[in-house]
């Protein structure tokens, strides 16, 4: 027995389409950055006030070497409530993730988003030559969507 395909070969997609959409058409690029050597304290502070709930760590070549979220800051506070210990002085370096997933600028928003919903992460850092050039979140993904309303998927 054999199974047969019926899925034709795709055709390339034609230029300005929304198969074209790259990643770098909408991650941000103006990012909001920490510091190994910052407090988790200040850590929080701007997470609460720009509204946002992680960001990457780069060191002084704005190399990414991490990322701190939200979680992370929740884990901190529950160790320093149980070793009663103060979070002033607690180090961004200490407590950011250091295994980052990254993606490429020129990837396609629709394999961005299966990528997404593959690792049930919730922003991806675009880096280039070795250095980070921004962010793409779900919502940012979203944003890629509603403004294809009507086209062809």
């Amino acid at each position: 027995m054999s199974i047969k395909s019926y899925i034709g070969r795709r055709i390339k997609p034609a230029k300005g389409s929304s198969e074209n959409i790259k990643v770098s058409d909408y991650m941000s690029t103006n990012l909001i950055t920490f510091k190994p050597d910052q407090s988790v304290m200040e850590v929080m502070d701007t997470l609460i006030r720009k509204k946002i709930s992680g960001a990457p760590v780069v060191n002084a070549k704005n190399e990414l070497i991490g990322i701190i979220s939200e979680g992370d800051c929740i884990k901190q506070i529950s160790n320093s409530r149980y070793y009663n210990q103060p979070l002033e002085n607690v180090k961004v370096e200490e407590h950011m993730a250091t295994e980052i997933e990254t993606i490429d600028g020129d990837m396609n928003v629709f394999d961005a988003a299966d990528k997404f919903l593959n690792s049930k992460r919730r922003r991806f850092p675009i880096v280039k030559d070795g250095k980070l050039v921004g962010l793409i979140s779900q919502k940012d993904i979203l944003k890629a969507a509603i403004r294809l309303k009507g086209h062809s998927w």
